[in-house]
């Protein structure tokens, strides 16, 4: 292939997908990957599993291919999605049932082995990627799920297969965009450079509209047509020239600060962005603005890849506990820190086994946490406490909204708006590790179905 448009899908678990099937309906791409997880995301879908062991994948998936598979194959266009979450086989199922039900004949991939949660013991001592600690008996006793972040590869080789759709678990965000110009150039697996490149073009994409204006931190307000705001699409040449555009008529905006401000989105060390695939450093990156929402993007540069991939477990944590309530001007922020002393008193008093309580207040601090400015203390209109607890007891957590209930009276003055009564779940920790990846790597299949219509 001498060009290689990619699209993005959803930049998360939750995202819009019509701006991603414009793109599908318009042909303007030659794939499009819908990126669903983060850490959060495997967490929902572990609750999902729990009580339904055919689920586990993401559930916008089924609805978004209903919509946009026909004029996906009738574009030649090809999917892939990470949205098989904890369970890609399951979604695979799906997904042929799916095709089947649309009278659409088309081959599915579904790439395995992420999941290493049967073989953890072979893993040990699955040392915690920050501080080194070795991996806790009785954390490993409730562990939910552990899953690895796979790189491009297998997707790769499920498109060399002929897969119409690729569903995967845990892989990499930057790694599902980097499969297609992999597998559609023919690019070396030591080719650093180009597979950096390639990388970058995955991050730039991933997170969907924070890269054509959504989420702007410069000038957000000068950014137009956000209630129709299009997905970015990759134009990537056999010469390694990349172009980030959108379509045209789409809300939005394509400029050297949005690109740039999503390039160095998640990313700790500008010289060393560690991925499965490759090291990248984008510290020599040059954007050229070409106008007309298009971007160029050269000077990315690549090492050789980690010789382990990062992985993720899951285990039971305790329950949450939380309620909130509001109190108006004046000395609103005044009345919440008294009520947030007076539940602080009445769990001691009650000898809740709670080992962690969170205080923060709505209109004041919750978004900015210690940052706040004390200046605005007395000019308040309205502030809300939410005071949360992390508790192994169950019926501790329950108590900590009955508490909050009765202060609507016996509390400081304008208390009104209780929410969260009642409020309790379960939480899950995550305990992120390195795993060697030629242990994980003979653990990863790709099986490949043909549905015939």
């Amino acid at each position: 292939m001498e060009r290689i448009r990619i699209g993005a899908g959803v930049g998360f678990y939750g995202d819009s997908f019509l701006p991603a099937l414009e793109i599908i309906r318009q042909g303007a791409a030659d794939f499009v990957c819908f990126e669903d997880l983060a850490e959060l995301t495997l967490a929902i879908l572990q609750k999902d599993r729990s009580r339904n062991p055919q689920s586990g994948y993401t559930k916008d998936l089924l609805p978004m291919l209903e919509a946009g598979l026909p004029d996906a194959l009738r574009n030649h266009i090809r999917i892939i999605a990470n949205a098989g979450g904890l369970n890609p086989q399951a979604a695979g199922q799906a997904v042929r049932g799916l095709a089947k039900k649309l009278g659409l004949a088309l081959k599915v991939a579904v790439v395995s082995g992420d999941n290493i949660l049967d073989r953890l013991p072979s893993f040990l001592p699955f040392s915690h990627m920050e501080t080194g600690e070795s991996l806790p008996e009785q954390v490993r006793e409730r562990a939910l799920f552990a899953n690895v972040y796979l790189g491009a590869w297998p997707i790769v080789q499920a498109l060399q297969q002929g897969a119409d759709v690729v569903i995967t678990g845990r892989v990499a965000d930057p790694s599902l965009f980097l499969a297609p110009l992999v597998y559609g150039f023919g690019w070396d697996w030591d080719d650093w450079d180009r597979l950096a490149l390639g990388t970058v073009v995955g991050h730039l994409l991933e997170c969907s509209s924070q890269v054509t204006g959504g989420n702007h931190g410069g000038h957000w307000d000068a950014v137009a047509g956000l209630d129709q705001i299009g997905f970015p699409i990759a134009d990537v040449t056999q010469d390694d020239q990349v172009i980030i555009t959108k379509l045209p008529h789409s809300g939005g905006k394509i400029s050297a600060d949005t690109v740039r401000e999503q390039l160095l989105y998640e990313i700790h060390d500008p010289t060393a962005y560690i991925t499965p695939d490759v090291v990248v450093n984008v510290s020599g990156a040059h954007l050229e603005d070409l106008g007309n929402d298009r971007v160029k993007v050269s000077g990315i540069k690549g090492g050789e890849r980690p010789a382990r991939y990062k992985a993720l477990l899951g285990y039971e944590d305790g329950y949450m506990g939380q309620g909130m309530l509001g109190y108006s001007w004046p000395d609103a922020l005044k009345k919440a820190q008294a009520t947030e002393k007076i539940m602080r008193n009445q769990m001691a008093r009650l000898n809740l086994p709670v080992e962690e309580i969170r205080a923060e207040y709505l209109g004041y601090n919750s978004l900015h946490g210690p940052l706040a400015s004390a200046q605005c203390q007395d000019d308040l209109n309205e502030v809300y406490l939410r005071l949360a607890v992390r508790t192994p007891d169950r019926r501790a957590a329950e108590q900590i909204s009955r508490l909050m209930v009765p202060l609507a009276l016996g509390g400081p003055p304008t208390a009104s708006g209780l929410i969260g009564v009642d409020r309790v779940r379960g939480l899950t920790g995550l305990w992120p590790s390195l795993v060697e990846r030629h242990a994980v790597d003979q653990l990863v299949t790709v099986s490949v179905e043909e549905v015939t219509s």
